[in-house]
């Protein structure tokens, strides 16, 4: 890297989670265990609702879409988060961390969308089941998950290009332990305005649209669930829900909680623990909520166990 106005930064040092050496050893572990469980329970889900034809159904193609963006999602960073607590040269290349900025924010984007499309399903199932298999088409499904796509592709090309636009300076340390939007903004030596313009725009909406069809869905689903008169009725309509509820809190809370508050030192370094349950702790337990709250998916999972156990 050249130093001094006007340098061309080509790598970054990522600070990692701690600057403590006596834990970077028990972490490494800690989240190598994380990640593994993470592919182990997104890969078998996707095993599971290809080979099982009964799960062949709109909810299942919408958790079959997240499992594949939790796996993405955690392996853009895991891996070379695991490299750096081992060892002593935390570097990433200059198009290393855009790229991973990249991913990071279309999977994320991508995340908020499917978990909305999965509220709507349920809205559909539990308010209109008459109209579910035309409301919830082949097609339907098709088109609200390219949708989902194309929004998480153009949130994460506007982040990316106007961070490409930045000129970086001496310094070329980042306060966290991936290349995330708000640290790498506070080593520019130029204006952020236009990027916090864009940030404020790009997760503004992302948030805004996907919270408020969720709360209007499940006030509809509420609404309806009331209404139903048989206790087992209502006891299966919430035990649907309960799974893609426990699923939208856990992602949109530790979400909320990163990024809608001040940003300073201080708040950076709490950031970092924070963004791990978002980023390390959602994406593992997703499949397991998925699993022990559905008891489509614990049957399928039997059948599979007992058909190789025979075969």
């Amino acid at each position: 890297m050249a130093l001094g106005n006007g340098s061309i930064v080509t790598e970054f040092i990522l600070m990692g989670l701690t600057d403590q050496p006596e834990l970077q050893l028990p972490l490494f572990f800690l989240f190598l265990v994380m990640y593994v469980v993470t592919l182990l329970g997104n890969l078998s889900l996707i095993t599971l609702i290809v080979l099982n034809s009964h799960l062949h159904t709109p909810m299942y193609f919408f958790l079959f879409n997240l499992s594949f963006i939790d796996l993405c999602y955690s392996s853009v960073f895991t891996p070379k988060m695991l490299i750096n607590f081992i060892s002593k040269n935390n570097i990433i290349s200059y198009m290393g961390c855009m790229t991973q900025l990249y991913f990071f924010c279309f999977f994320v984007i991508s995340e908020c969308y499917v978990l909305t499309s999965m509220a709507y399903d349920r809205y559909v199932a539990i308010c209109n089941p008459l109209l579910y298999n035309s409301a919830m088409s082949p097609k339907v499904c098709s088109n609200l998950m390219l949708g989902s796509y194309l929004m998480a592709f153009s949130g994460s090309m506007a982040h990316t290009g106007c961070m490409l636009r930045f000129t970086f300076c001496d310094a070329n340390t980042i306060n966290h332990y991936l290349c995330d939007i708000f640290p790498v903004l506070q080593l520019s030596c130029t204006s952020t305005y236009i990027n916090e313009l864009v940030v404020f725009i790009v997760v503004g909406i992302n948030t805004i649209v996907p919270s408020l069809t969720i709360f209007v869905s499940y006030g509809f689903i509420l609404f309806s669930i009331l209404h139903i008169s048989s206790t087992e009725g209502r006891s299966k309509a919430f035990s649907t829900c309960s799974s893609h509820i426990i699923a939208v809190s856990l992602f949109f809370g530790s979400g909320a909680f990163m990024y809608l508050k001040p940003s300073s030192a201080g708040s950076m370094d709490e950031g970092k623990i924070s963004s791990v349950f978002y980023t390390n702790t959602v994406p593992m337990m997703n499949p397991l909520i998925y699993s022990f709250r559905n008891r489509e998916v614990k049957v399928a999972l039997k059948k599979n166990l007992s058909r190789n156990r025979f075969s």
